[in-house]
C-alpha cells in the first residue's frame, strides 16, 4: 500500500482513523456532565494536535535518525509563520500559496543555519542552534519591526494589498483565510443527546496534511537516506573511517526537518493570521524536544502523541481552577476537602507546567522509549497471557 509494508500501512491507517474520529475520540463525555471539562474537541484545540503533531514529527527526523538536537526549531516555525502572513497581506487569501511560501523559506532559512551549525556536534551544535534562535527572536521582536510588527506581531489590516482577491475586503471586514472558497474557520455541529461533536473545515485540513507528513516521514526512515542517518548516529566516526561524508547528508536531514517545522507554522497562520516573536522563542523549542522524548525519539507515531499529550494537559488540565476541585469534592467533608483541594491545586491551573515536569521525569526513568515503549509493554503483557510464551531480552525499536 502507497510502497509501504504490511506494518507502516497499518500504522498510517491508524493514524488516518485517528484524524477522522477526532471530534468524537476527544469528546467522549456529555456537555452537561461534570467530567466535560476533560473533553477537547473543539476546533481550536484540535488544530494545534496536528499542527504541532506535523512540527514534532519533523524534529524527530532530525534528532531521532541522526541524534543532533537542535534547540533552535521555532526559528522555523516562526519564519514559516511570517512567510504565510506576509503572502495573506500580499497576495491571496487561499491558503495553498501561503503554505507553500512558509515551508521554501523555512527551507532556505534552515539551509543557511544548518550550513553554519553542522560544522560542530553535540552540545557545541545545540547550542549553536539556540544562539540562532535567539537572534533570530531578537530580530524579529525589535529590529526588523517594520517586517514582523515586533511585539505586537504581523497582522492582516484592510488597506494590504492581496492582489488576487483585492475585493474581498470591500465589506470592511478583514477576509479569513481559506481553500478556495471554503473558510478554514467553517464547521458544522452535530448534537446527539447530550452530546455536541463539531467537525471543523480547518482542522481536517490540517489533518489531511499531517497524514501526508507522516507517510513521508515513514518513507525517509525506511529509504536508504534514513539507513545513513542512522548510521551516522550509531557512530559517526566509525563513518568516517569508511570515506563517507556526513556532513551533506545530516544537512539535508536539518532541512527537511526545517521545512517541516515552517509547514507547521504556515498552517498555524492559515488557521488563525498572525505571526508574533514569541512562537521563535527559546521555549518554543523546548516544547517540541519534550514532545519527541515523551512520545518516543526515533519512533514514528511518538512525536504524534507527545505533541497531543503537551497540548492537551496545557489547554485542558490548566483550565481547572480551585472552583472546580471544590465542584469535585463537595462530597467529602469540609475540612477533608479543603485538604484535598490544597493538595491537588499545585498541579493544575497554572502549575500545569509541574504536573508536565513530574509526567516527564517519570517517562525518562521508567519508559525511555516514550509512550510507544508504554504501549508495547503493554501489548507485550496481553501477548504473554493470551499465548503464554515467556519474554524475550531483546527489543526491538519502537515504531
Amino acid at each position: 500500500m502507497f510502497g509501504l509494508n504490511k506494518k507502516d500501512a497499518s500504522l498510517l491507517l491508524v493514524v488516518a482513523a485517528l484524524i477522522v474520529f477526532a471530534p468524537f475520540l476527544l469528546n467522549p463525555f456529555p456537555e452537561n456532565s461534570g467530567w466535560a471539562q476533560f473533553n477537547a474537541g473543539y476546533p481550536d484545540l484540535m488544530q494545534r494536535f496536528v499542527i504541532f503533531g506535523i512540527f514534532a514529527i519533523g524534529f524527530n527526523i532530525l534528532f531521532g535518525l541522526t541524534g543532533y538536537l537542535s534547540f533552535g526549531h521555532a526559528a522555523f516555525l516562526g519564519v514559516g509563520s511570517y512567510a504565510a502572513v506576509w503572502m495573506f497581506k500580499l497576495l491571496s487569501m487561499n491558503v495553498i500559496p501561503a503554505i507553500i511560501l512558509a515551508v521554501i523559506t523555512a527551507g532556505v532559512f534552515a539551509l543557511i543555519i544548518g550550513y553554519v551549525s553542522l560544522r560542530r556536534s553535540g552540545i557545541y551544535f545545540s547550542i549553536l542552534t539556540l544562539a540562532f534562535a535567539q537572534m533570530s527572536f531578537a530580530l524579529a521582536y525589535s529590529v526588523l519591526t517594520p517586517i514582523t510588527g515586533g511585539e505586537t506581531g504581523l497582522q492582516l489590516a484592510l488597506d494590504d494589498p492581496r492582489i488576487l482577491d483585492s475585493g474581498s475586503a470591500s465589506a470592511g471586514n478583514i477576509p479569513v483565510p481559506s481553500l478556495f472558497g471554503i473558510e478554514m474557520r467553517d464547521s458544522i455541529e452535530w448534537a446527539l443527546g447530550s452530546w455536541v461533536f463539531t467537525f471543523n473545515f480547518g482542522f481536517y485540513f490540517c489533518g489531511l496534511i499531517m497524514l501526508i507528513a507522516f507517510y513521508l516521514s515513514i518513507r525517509i526512515f525506511r529509504s536508504p537516506f534514513g539507513l545513513m542517518l542512522r548510521a551516522i548516529k550509531s557512530n559517526q566516526q566509525r563513518l568516517n573511517y569508511t570515506g563517507l561524508n556526513p556532513r551533506p547528508y545530516t544537512l539535508a536531514a536539518f532541512v527537511i526537518s526545517g521545512m517541516y517545522a515552517g509547514l507547521a507554522g504556515g498552517l498555524m497562520a492559515s488557521m488563525d493570521p498572525l505571526a508574533g516573536a514569541e512562537r521563535m522563542f527559546w521555549t518554543a523549542s523546548g516544547e517540541v524536544v519534550l514532545m519527541t522524548i515523551l512520545g518516543g525519539v526515533g519512533t514514528l507515531i511518538g512525536p504524534v502523541l507527545g505533541a497531543g499529550m503537551i497540548k492537551y494537559m496545557e489547554n485542558i488540565i490548566s483550565k481547572i481552577n480551585g472552583d472546580i476541585l471544590h465542584t469535585w469534592f463537595a462530597f467529602l467533608p469540609d475540612g477533608l476537602e479543603d485538604l484535598v483541594v490544597a493538595m491537588i491545586y499545585p498541579f493544575i491551573g497554572k502549575g500545569w507546567h509541574l504536573t508536565l515536569g513530574i509526567v516527564f521525569m517519570l517517562v525518562v526513568i521508567f519508559l525511555p522509549g516514550g509512550l510507544v515503549q508504554g504501549g508495547q509493554k503493554i501489548a507485550t503483557l496481553f501477548g504473554r497471557k493470551k499465548t503464554g510464551a515467556t519474554s524475550s531480552t531483546s527489543t526491538e525499536p519502537a515504531e
